[in-house]
């Protein structure tokens, strides 16, 4: 049961992989891509929204900065895929020659893979902002879970199982796996809820579901 839910080997793979610096630096890039989201929408807003009464217009934009910056946090999982692309073929490579020494490497494809992760995080960013209106209704909040749940844990998983397999054996693969793989969706959904803690999400996803591919590869073989 423990491999299909990896969590204390994903945790103990920080360090044995050496991972640690690696994490800090994808906090870094995280938490520089949240705060420059929350500036760029308040700065945008100060600039086409102008209110001639100078308290109402501090009053406003600080009111935008304060929910932009509140969005950027619940947007965070969609972005997370893009912020572990950056550093998903060095993470998975570690993890692997750490636990999985025999395992086959690929030809590295940053390029095909970055854009793939960009056309991710835009559909992402566009079903996440299809799901606001029914914060209105009291259910926004559960159906944005539900949703990051399905397609972080797709997308991380085909990821992982794609470094080895290509994208279409990973997506079958996935299909005859879909309940480990949700499970780690949520996971990685609700963590990247929880500030500061959210920063190191991007790489502990790709560990998970590194450790969630050779566990299942082993359970089938």
């Amino acid at each position: 049961m423990t491999g299909r839910y990896p969590l204390s080997k994903t945790l103990a793979s920080l360090k044995k992989g050496g991972l640690i610096p690696l994490i800090f630096l994808s906090a870094f890039v995280s938490l520089t891509v949240v705060i420059g989201g929350a500036i760029g929408i308040t700065w945008g807003s100060a600039y086409l929204i102008e209110i001639e009464l100078g308290w109402l217009d501090t009053v406003v934009n600080l009111l935008v900065g304060i929910l932009s910056g509140v969005g950027a946090w619940f947007l965070f999982p969609v972005f997370s895929v893009l912020i572990a692309g950056a550093f998903q073929e060095t993470v998975i490579k570690r993890v692997e020659d750490a636990y999985y020494p025999n395992s086959n490497e690929r030809e590295a494809k940053f390029w095909p893979d970055l854009f793939h992760d960009i056309k991710f995080t835009i559909w992402g960013l566009f079903l996440n902002i299809l799901v606001l209106p029914l914060y209105i209704f009291s259910i926004g909040f559960i159906v944005s879970i539900i949703l990051n749940s399905y397609i972080l844990g797709r997308e991380f998983f085909e990821s992982a199982a794609g470094y080895h397999l290509g994208k279409d054996k990973a997506k079958e693969l996935l299909s005859k796996n879909r309940t480990p793989v949700y499970i780690g969706g949520f996971f990685v959904t609700m963590t990247s809820l929880i500030p500061i803690l959210n920063l190191f999400i991007p790489i502990i996803a790709v560990v998970w579901m590194t450790h969630l591919y050779h566990n299942i590869v082993d359970i089938h073989s």
